[in-house]
């Protein structure tokens, strides 16, 4: 669809009335003080964009990128603008006019091809022997990842020697009466980076009644293209996964990953897929889709049983962006970790606040994102807390760097590994 078609462009900008509102609530104005890091600058800009009045080159992409697409400004905005979607609509339309031999590598062959991501992430994992920097230029990656990359490697931690998929059967049966069939949408950051909140999440699931499917041949959710300006291939991996998921029969499609919960979700399914012939399978797709918490507090309201090892607990908890934004999904996860017996909830003062993740945005933007993390951090420190809870694998990435960057002694857990691990306690206590 032409950039200037799209609704959001052609729809929303107008509405944009200057408040200032959006100025008030975005994590990177609050760091430079810019109008043009504000998200109505960004308005502005794509406006300017549309009507031809700058050109799409480097320059308007570098102030445009400089966004966390956190949706902080677009669900604080009076006048209702999905700021967010202006912003991902012009990244789309200045890589088009700008294309990258790199970022086709990367989004378009690499991401798109699940097996060859399972490869470069071993490699990755080896690569942290001789250093990522070198790794990145030798593959031509500091071309589309310009930032320090010097000091940006030290975010990626230890990458585990086996993906999920490798301990993960197609099928999980449930244990007990199967009460539901539950697909589960295994997204890369788990798969290949927490593999232990993925075995966590099918093991909490059967214990509670559910056949667990994981679909073979499901691809990326798309969001790291829609940050990069590959809506195209984005709105290809949606159709995909939505073909591959019409293949099972199941109650729910569920994921413990708050950015493929929000990838999955209807508003990015229109935004993608709007007025195409798929669009109402994708509605049907999205309508089944549900975040991990949601389910476990709201469908299955899970009982955790007591677990010594949780005695006196401290745990706090992180907002992902793109489930506490993106998906108004606040109240579930912090249910979840108070219906742990033994765990002491501690609320942090920043806890809806961005921690500058936001995928490879602290490798492009490392100073920034760093900045960000530490306001993040100083707060999470205040509570006291022993675990850091989040939802997000983008966002445990980020917190465990900004745990080691202040020494604190503390851990960064999905809540699903707390619940996972007291199941598991509580029966070898009650083993003879």
């Amino acid at each position: 669809m032409d950039f200037k078609e799209l609704p959001p462009v052609k729809e929303q900008i107008m509405k944009c009335v200057r408040c200032g509102k959006c100025r008030s609530v975005c994590p990177v104005f609050a760091e430079i003080r810019n109008e043009t890091a504000a998200p109505r600058g960004h308005v502005f800009m794509v406006q300017m964009l549309r009507d031809g009045k700058v050109e799409a080159n480097s320059d308007v992409s570098e102030r445009l990128t400089t966004c966390l697409m956190c949706e902080t400004c677009s669900i604080n905005c009076p006048s209702g603008i999905d700021i967010h979607e202006l912003n991902a609509a012009a990244r789309s339309y200045i890589y088009e006019k700008n294309p990258s031999i790199g970022k086709e590598l990367v989004f378009d062959t690499l991401w798109t091809k699940p097996n060859l991501l399972k490869t470069f992430t071993k490699l990755m994992g080896g690569a942290q022997k001789t250093g990522l920097q070198t790794l990145a230029r030798n593959l031509g990656l500091t071309k589309i990842l310009p930032g320090d990359l010097s000091k940006a490697e030290q975010i990626l931690t230890s990458v585990p020697k086996h993906p999920a998929r490798h301990s993960l059967p197609e099928i999980s049966p449930a244990r007990g009466e199967k009460k539901y069939t539950v697909a589960y949408f295994l997204g890369c950051g788990t798969d290949l980076l927490n593999p232990q909140v993925a075995l966590a999440t099918v093991d909490v699931l059967t214990r509670n009644g559910c056949e667990v499917i994981i679909p073979n041949d499901m691809k990326c959710c798309g969001l790291p293209h829609i940050a990069n300006g590959k809506i195209d291939t984005a709105r290809r991996l949606a159709a995909h996964n939505i073909k591959i998921f019409a293949n099972y029969q199941y109650d729910y499609i569920i994921t413990d990953c708050a950015s493929c919960s929000s990838a999955l979700a209807y508003k990015n399914m229109e935004f993608l897929l709007g007025g195409l012939k798929i669009e109402e399978e994708a509605k049907a797709f999205s309508d089944r889709v549900m975040d991990l918490s949601i389910f476990l507090v709201e469908v299955l309201d899970i009982k955790v049983p007591q677990n010594a090892a949780n005695d006196n607990l401290k745990v706090t908890y992180h907002d992902p962006c793109h489930l506490a934004n993106a998906q108004g999904i606040k109240k579930a996860p912090r249910e979840l970790l108070q219906r742990i017996p033994g765990v002491q909830y501690l609320e942090m003062g920043l806890a809806n606040r961005c921690c500058g993740g936001s995928g490879t945005y602290s490798l492009t933007h490392y100073d920034l994102s760093m900045k960000i993390l530490d306001k993040k951090m100083d707060s999470a420190m205040e509570t006291g807390a022993d675990i850091l809870a989040t939802c997000c694998p983008s966002c445990m990435m980020q917190l465990r760097f900004g745990i080691k960057r202040h020494n604190w002694k503390a851990k960064v857990m999905h809540p699903v590994e707390l619940i996972s691990r007291s199941y598991k306690d509580a029966v070898k206590k009650n083993s003879p």
